[in-house]
């Protein structure tokens, strides 16, 4: 099936992907980092005490701290990011605005070198020069949409709202288990948790979906069995 303009509606040629896409990234990967950080945190410190309090102090200051730290990370690459791209697109308005027929030409030989032939690739650059020359010499040169430029408040609230989400998990599946299986109940509801985010994170990215859960689900296996050691290690040492 195929919209107004051509393009097939399951297919994303749709203004604001970037947006979209860079949203979900940073969702998916503070949604893991919350998963796996936390957990570690929490069954460290159950491995060291079988009281709940210290456990939910240690969970409720990783769940703050992570929080904070992922959404002034995504801030800050998002706007170097952001930065970059608009520095880019004024080079290229001042570019247009001093040498307007050097940059058709340096157009020309672009669409050349993906295939088109000289006449083709002169009308098809004459064309969108006329229609809109910033967009056509963003999309050729550096691949920029100007209108869908990423937005690091976006990515920082949505970086700290999903680590918050992921945090909540193994914190409140710790804090209300048993004493008695509190650990393993939250090592099974860790390892799912990551299984479906890296599922996600393969998904949003096209990459094997197998590959990318086994890597994630080893990696907070790994990481929840050594905070645990190193919990009953020091509980052992100080008991």
């Amino acid at each position: 099936m195929t919209t107004a303009n051509g393009a097939h509606a399951d297919e994303p040629h749709r203004q604001g992907l970037s947006q979209r896409l860079n949203w979900l990234r940073a969702g998916v990967l503070g949604a893991n980092d919350g998963i796996v950080s936390t957990a570690a945190v929490v069954v460290g410190v159950a491995g060291a005490t079988s009281d709940t309090g210290p456990v939910l102090i240690a969970g409720l200051a990783a769940l703050v701290g992570g929080a904070i730290s992922m959404a002034l990370g995504e801030y800050v690459s998002v706007s170097s990011q952001r930065d970059s791209e608009h520095a880019l697109i004024q080079k290229e308005k001042r570019e247009l605005a001093d040498d307007p027929e050097a940059e058709l030409a340096e157009l020309v030989g672009m669409y050349e070198a993906q295939g088109l032939s000289r006449d083709t690739a002169t009308r098809v650059a004459t064309e969108l020069t006329a229609s809109d020359a910033l967009k056509a010499h963003l999309a050729v040169e550096l691949n920029i949409d100007a209108d869908d430029v990423v937005s690091p408040w976006a990515a920082a609230l949505a970086s700290a709202v999903a680590f918050t989400i992921g945090a909540l998990l193994p914190l409140a599946t710790i804090l209300f288990a048993p004493v008695e299986i509190r650990v393993p109940l939250t090592f099974v509801a860790v390892l799912i948790a990551l299984a479906i985010t890296g599922y996600i994170a393969a998904y949003i990215g096209g990459a094997r979906r197998g590959r990318a859960v086994l890597r994630t689900v080893i990696g907070g296996a790994l990481a929840l069995a050594a905070t645990y050691a190193v919990g009953a290690l020091f509980g052992v040492s100080t008991g």
